[in-house]
């Protein structure tokens, strides 16, 4: 049996620029890719969940990209845990690459996998690869995280230079991926999913970012670059990312790539915060959650238009413009007095490119729970943020077409009496902390 080197691939779907094929097909063996379906994770999605679709086609082209190299991906369907002791049997594996996850179940489910191959006597080597700095490397002068954004990204623009945007020179070493005949996929079907019909956003932003700080807030323009999707499966390298905003000086994208970054530093070094409150007093407030409510908010008929048509959108995409999550967050949380973890659920469930940092960040920063947050006591006004940003009503119009006729819902609550019974109960909440 040929000794050989593994590559997990996970959120980092691509042969080029990524650090842990590069560092595997460095290694003194030939690489054999793998691919699991983690039924940890998948038995948790509704059975026609949009990612799965996305994940499995970009699967499927992988292969066919290292078919024609005369290697394969081998693609395995079940618990980690389980198909590793089968794995084992079927190769003589030295060594497993893989590049570093953040989150709580990823981090546990690699220190169970690092302690399994390490009784095996196989060495498990992980990388640096789905963000530019991480875990220790932005740190305040005492050693201690940021929890303030502007702060953290100083540090972060000052720290960035060429070699931490340089691309891995991986595809050059290809000829050492383990030549093999083809490996069976399992199919759709086989894994109790549906394949969707939703459309998938394509990698094509650089035509955005001259006018991305102009027009990213406005709704109905065509002003973001929708690579949310990209970045969380890695079929973009966020390296290639930030050079390209380096190079189209769009230092405005460049910031919310390094939002992003913060907010994965936070689940880090607080993952506590990804299921309670941040600032742990705000796990003091007494939420309405009404169930009707939550159900109107969902299916986009609050009365509110600018609320209205970023839950459609939602639902008839996977995707939101980014203005109107902030507004349809705050008008959850702070209009309808609605636990924040009930709209993170929502949003995990149905958009395309969650993140759970960026989510449960964005969720707790409109709440006033999370770190950097906006005060408890700014409420957004539906009303105003349409004046602003979709002055015009284009977006409103094609989302929920009703609007202006008799057949719209009218408001499910009144803002100024929303605005005062959330401060008052917030006030309630914070004061006895």
């Amino acid at each position: 049996m040929t000794p050989i080197s593994i590559h997990w691939f996970r959120r980092d779907l691509r042969v080029e620029d990524n650090a842990a094929l590069y560092h595997a097909l460095k290694s003194n063996y030939p690489v054999l890719p793998l691919f699991i379906f983690d039924k940890n994770i998948l038995d948790k999605l509704l059975k026609d969940d949009a990612r799965v679709t996305f994940i499995y086609q970009t699967i499927a082209d992988l292969k066919k990209e290292l078919q024609q190299l005369g290697s394969d991906l081998l693609v395995k369907y079940g618990e980690p845990e389980k198909i590793w002791p089968e794995i084992l049997k079927q190769f003589d594996v030295k060594e497993v690459y893989t590049n570093h996850d953040y989150e709580p179940y990823a981090r546990e489910r690699d220190d169970n996998t690092a302690e399994y191959l390490a009784s095996e006597k196989i060495a498990f080597k992980t990388y640096k690869d789905q963000v530019i700095f991480e875990k220790n490397e932005i740190l305040k002068a005492d050693k201690t995280p940021y929890t303030v954004f502007t702060p953290f990204y100083k540090q972060w623009h000052a720290k960035l230079n060429d070699f931490y945007v340089k691309a891995y020179p991986s595809k050059k070493y290809l000829k050492n991926l383990l030549q093999t005949k083809h490996l069976p996929l399992p199919t759709l079907r086989e894994m109790s999913f549906e394949k969707s019909k939703l459309d998938f956003p394509k990698i094509s932003y650089k035509n955005k970012l001259d006018d991305y700080a102009k027009e990213r807030d406005f709704p109905a323009a065509e002003g973001t670059t929708h690579i949310g999707l990209h970045l969380r499966f890695g079929t973009l390298s966020i390296r290639k990312a930030v050079s390209d905003a380096i190079n189209a000086k769009s230092n405005v994208w460049l910031s919310e790539l390094a939002w992003r970054e913060f907010y994965m530093m936070i689940l880090w070094h607080f993952p506590y915060s990804a299921f309670d409150s941040f600032k742990k007093q705000y796990d003091k407030i007494k939420w309405r959650n009404n169930e009707g409510e939550f159900k109107a908010w969902r299916e986009g008929n609050t009365g509110y238009p600018i609320v209205d048509a970023g839950m459609r959108q939602l639902n008839q995409t996977g995707w939101m413009h980014n203005r109107v999550r902030m507004i349809v967050a705050s008008f959850l949380t702070k209009h309808l007095l609605i636990d924040w973890r009930w709209g993170e659920a929502y949003f995990a469930e149905n958009l395309l490119d969650y993140e759970m940092a960026s989510n449960v960040g964005g969720w707790q920063w409109a709440s006033g729970s999370g770190n950097d947050a906006a005060p408890y006591f700014r409420v957004f006004n539906p009303e105003l943020q349409t004046k602003k940003f979709d002055p015009k009503f284009e977006y409103i119009k094609k989302w929920v077409p009703e609007f202006g006729t008799k057949k719209y819902a009218q408001p499910i609550v009144e803002h100024t009496f929303a605005r005062e019974r959330v401060l008052k109960i917030f006030k309630e909440a914070l004061s006895n902390s």
